[in-house]
């Protein structure tokens, strides 16, 4: 005895949407660029919140910055030395508003406007501390600094 191909249709049809109804909208698993983590960051005057992550040697994490404040902020991921270096070359950019910044094209910081959202994905490498600092005027002094752990 054989089955309509109408009927066929309609039990395959089915079976799909009995399939899809057991499905969720949450991921499952890493996404497929390998990033293991999504850590939420509000930029909010002269602060981050969080003002500290912890990491794993070897960890990639996605950092998803949104700036709450009425200025521009930048994050930038490194050392000390490396913070040092990049708060030297953002102030002698001082004719240059540095909210105007362009950070595309680097692995290790980011530059999001008031109201908006950026990201920032960065491979933790080695163990250590590391800091996510905001080097417009004043405020990595003012410690607008992220303290990273990696272990």
């Amino acid at each position: 005895m054989s089955v309509p191909p109408r009927i066929l249709s309609l039990a395959l049809a089915g079976l799909l949407v009995t399939a899809a109804a057991c499905g969720s909208d949450e991921p499952s698993g890493a996404p497929a660029d390998g990033t293991e983590r999504t850590v939420e960051v509000k930029m909010v005057d002269i602060a981050y919140e969080p003002t500290a992550v912890e990491v794993a040697a070897g960890e990639t994490v996605r950092f998803v910055f949104t700036n709450d404040g009425a200025v521009a902020h930048d994050a930038f991921i490194g050392d000390e030395a490396a913070q040092a270096d990049h708060e030297s070359e953002m102030r002698s950019m001082d004719d240059m508003d540095s909210g105007e910044m362009d950070h595309s094209g680097e692995d290790d910081g980011i530059t999001v406007q008031p109201g908006e959202t950026g990201e920032l994905t960065y491979t933790f490498a080695e163990n250590g501390p590391l800091l996510i600092g905001c080097h417009e005027p004043d405020h990595y002094e003012a410690g607008m600094v992220i303290e990273v752990d990696v272990t």
